[in-house]
């Protein structure tokens, strides 16, 4: 067996040279076959990764015996019926990028792959959830999990203002068909996210969402993008906890691009994180850096709002947790995906080395349930309707 992790990539576009360019800066790693069919796409995927073989068709990758692990990064759509191909033709360990797939038939379908995992051998499909692997919300959720200075956690806010959807080969995104809906495609990142911090499943989701400045003055064979731009969702938790999203994509001009809010009975987390750095303006100096500040409860005076002696002050105190700048170059998610692929890297390492018990941080049933709340919440979002997670089609 070589000393190399040998990977085949699915799919090559702006999302999989993003990956491409992170793997290689881990040492072990190597792409060996890449299946990419746009030729812009694939001469800018030969670039980063010179020795790979570009195969002429998915089947004709799939078919190959060189393969230790795979990587799909292909349109959104085409994510579920490649990866039940390579669990039933080429199994081995698997990054799948978000979301796992875009309707319910899909849903549906990769879950009878987990449901017939008891009685096949299993394999490890990591999703790709790159937000949990920024250095400052990594650090967000270990404090939060800590408990620490906020006890348990009560409220979770994420709110995203950022630039619209960049153009992908052949506009695939400009459609809910393709992505699944923004709630979807965009937000399933963070409706995992609100599942990690608050350790639970929600029970229902209500959105209110529209379409109201983006992409309205394109057209595509006779047809209007149908994603939406912005946003509110609220997800409700048991024993009265929730958490909210307020997305804008027509906010380009925010100092942050995402800022993330825990509160609990002791105290809050703040958390800032900045966009792309390639599309900061050069006029406006140095990109800001990533913060994240610690605050607890106290009294305020001699008629202090609160008489609980469990509760103490502590200073406020703000940490800048910069990103080193070569990850930053490296992609657009603040050196997450580099993160995320050193830790699929030692999981599909150890499996291949025989250990049948190394598991992904981020599974295939997490990538689903995603989905789900994404679903419903684009669901919610057309009727005005709250709906619920526990009973019925999108039930987790």
């Amino acid at each position: 067996m070589t000393s190399k992790l040998r990977y085949g990539f699915i799919g090559c576009g702006m999302m999989g040279q993003e990956h491409l360019r992170n793997l290689a800066m881990i040492k072990g790693a190597m792409v060996v076959a890449i299946f990419e069919p746009d030729a812009a796409m694939k001469k800018l995927a030969a670039s980063f990764a010179p020795e790979a073989i570009f195969a002429t068709n998915f089947d004709a990758l799939l078919a190959r015996t060189d393969i230790d692990a795979w990587v799909i990064t292909s349109p959104n759509h085409c994510h579920a019926e490649q990866l039940a191909a390579i669990v039933a033709k080429n199994p081995k360990p698997v990054l799948l990028e978000k979301p796992a797939c875009v309707d319910l038939a899909g849903v549906n379908a990769l879950q009878a792959i987990l449901d017939n995992a008891s009685s096949n051998a299993y394999l490890p499909i990591w999703t790709a959830m790159e937000y949990r692997y920024m250095p400052p919300i990594t650090k967000l959720i270990a404090e939060a999990h800590s408990a620490q200075y906020t006890g348990e956690a009560v409220m979770f806010s994420i709110r995203e203002h950022r630039y619209p959807f960049l153009t992908k080969v052949g506009d695939w995104n400009r459609f809910s068909r393709n992505t699944g809906g923004t709630l979807v495609e965009k937000c399933c990142h963070f409706f995992d996210l609100m599942r990690h911090v608050m350790q639970a499943d929600p029970i229902r989701v209500y959105a209110s969402g529209g379409q109201n400045h983006n992409h309205l003055d394109e057209a595509y064979a006779g047809e209007t993008p149908d994603i939406l731009d912005n946003a509110y969702v609220v997800l409700d938790f048991a024993n009265g906890r929730r958490a909210l999203l307020d997305l804008c994509m027509f906010a380009e001009g925010s100092r942050y691009q995402e800022e993330l809010c825990v509160v609990g009975a002791k105290g809050k987390l703040d958390c800032k994180v900045p966009g792309p750095g390639r599309f900061w303006p050069a006029e406006l100096g140095d990109a800001p850096v990533a913060q994240l500040t610690v605050s607890q409860r106290h009294k305020t005076g001699a008629d202090g709002w609160t008489n609980n002696p469990t509760i103490t002050a502590v200073p406020l105190k703000t940490l800048d947790i910069p990103v080193d700048k070569a990850l930053l170059a490296a992609g657009d998610h603040n050196g997450s995906t580099f993160y995320q692929h050193q830790k699929f890297f030692e999981m599909a390492k150890a499996y291949t080395a025989g250990d049948k018990n190394a598991k992904p941080e981020v599974s295939l049933a997490d990538g689903l349930k995603a989905v789900l709340i994404g679903l419903a919440a684009e669901q919610s979002a057309k009727t005005g309707v709250a709906i619920s997670l526990e009973e019925g089609a999108y039930a987790l």
